[in-house]
Formats: C-alpha cells, structure tokens, sequence
C-alpha cells in the first residue's frame, strides 16, 4: 500500500530531476556559446585580418549554396501563388497573389528558407571540418604553434555567414517573386501588369530591410552554433557524427524560434 502511495512521488521526483538537469546543460550550453561569440567578436576586431580564409569561407557557404537556394525559391514562389490563386480566387481577390506572395518571400519565407538550407548544408559541414580538426588534434597543434585557433577558424566562418546570407536572401526573394509571377501568369492565366502593379504598391522597403536584418542574425547564429560544435567535439568519429547533428538541429531551431521574436520586434 505505502508503495502505491509513494509511485506519484517518486514520478514527479524524476520528472523535476530530469527536468532541472535538462535546463543546467541547456544553460551551461548556451553560456558556453555566449562565451565562444564574445571571444570571436574580440579576435574580429583585432589585426590580422584572416581575409584569404574568409573568402574561402564566403565560397564554401554561398556559392556552393547558391543552387538549392535557387530551387528551393523557385519552387517556393510557385507553390505559394499557386495556393493563394486558388484560394483568394473563392472571394474573387486574385489580383492580391503578387501582394501575398511579395510579402511572405521577403518577410519570412525568404530568410527562413535560406537560413534552414544554409543550416544544414554548409552548418553541417563547418561542424564537421572542425570536429574533425579537433579529433584529430590539429587544433591542438595551432596552439602550439602560436596560432590563434579562434582567429584562425572561427572568425572568418563567423564573417561569412553574416554577411553571404543576406545576399542568398535578396537572390531567393527575387527568384521567388519570378517562381510566383510564371505560375500566376503563364499558367492560371492573370495579368501579368496587375501582378507587378499589386507587388509594388504594397511591398515597402521596410519588408526587404527587416527580411534582410533577419538573415543577418540567422547566418550569424548558423556560424557561431555550427563551429561551437565542431569546435568542443570529443569522442573520435562518433563525436564529430553527433556535433553535426547538433549543430544542424539547434541551427533549425534557433532560426524557427527566434524568428518569431525578430517579426514581433520588427514588424510591429
């Protein structure tokens, strides 16, 4: 009888044990995080400038993103005035698919694509190259040498991913735009005149600079999350195959929870 009793008890004492463990390695975790980006910050403003790495980085993360960037609009574009047409035709409103569709691409859909695509290809990869230097010690051999690891590596992958994820956005909003265009007129039909007119009197260009402040704050995060990862990876091959995983999902969802704080804040 007392056991039955206790069984509750013993439930909620695992539940709360769980829980606050879960939120002292969430925590140490982010401060860990907090502290690698005030460090890369520092060693940002500080000569030399690691520039032939940093256009490395630029290639590495943009271009070779470029291409699913530029389906994943496309398609997007084409999907959304698809879906709008149909249904804003049951209120006889198609001529707002190009306000609809303008609006979603540089204000959300844009940025959020972009950031997700870039999170898990090149994110992964910066965790994965610098999990691997970690194991395989060559980190450890920088600093022998002299070398800054955190200037050497994470700086100019912090830099390029501020700075090329915008401009992936701004190609994605436009691509999107087209994606949208071609299937509202070349398919469904409408005007091709009453599209770009209806996309311009509402887009404003608040909508592309706060997309744009979004992407910048989404590549900065992609960045400093993916190389903490791969930075503090143990453990040999298995470490280096869960910090990708991590870095990709805590990516993901830095992007998806933060951008609803970063619309309340600037889309007010």
């Amino acid at each position: 009888m007392a056991n039955i009793l206790l069984k509750p008890v013993e439930l909620l004492g695992r539940s709360v044990t769980l829980f606050w463990r879960t939120f002292v390695l969430f925590t140490a975790e982010l401060g860990s995080i907090m502290l690698l980006l005030c460090s890369t910050i520092k060693q940002l403003i500080l000569p030399p400038f690691e520039l032939k790495n940093t256009f490395k980085q630029v290639v590495e993360i943009g271009i070779k993103s470029l291409p699913v960037v530029l389906i994943t609009a496309v398609f997007t574009g084409m999907v959304l005035a698809l879906q709008s047409y149909t249904g804003f035709k049951r209120f006889n409103a198609e001529v707002m698919v190009g306000t609809v569709v303008a609006l979603s691409i540089t204000r959300e859909l844009g940025p959020v694509l972009t950031g997700l695509i870039v999170a898990g290809r090149a994110g992964a990869a910066m965790a994965a190259e610098l999990g691997t230097m970690r194991v395989t010690e060559q980190i450890d051999a920088l600093e022998t040498l002299a070398t800054n690891p955190v200037k050497y590596l994470i700086v100019p992958r912090f830099i390029a991913g501020t700075i090329i994820l915008p401009s992936l956005t701004v190609i994605a909003d436009i691509i999107g735009i087209i994606g949208g265009f071609f299937v509202t007129v070349n398919l469904l039909g409408a005007n091709s005149s009453v599209y770009w007119r209806r996309t311009w009197d509402y887009l404003e260009t608040s909508d592309i600079y706060n997309g744009l402040i979004k992407a910048c704050f989404f590549g900065a995060s992609i960045a400093i999350i993916s190389c903490y990862k791969g930075f503090y990876t143990s453990g040999g091959a298995e470490g280096v195959g869960k910090a990708t995983t991590g870095a990709v999902v805590l990516s993901s969802m830095t992007i998806l929870i933060s951008d609803y704080f970063l619309s309340a804040w600037l889309f007010k």
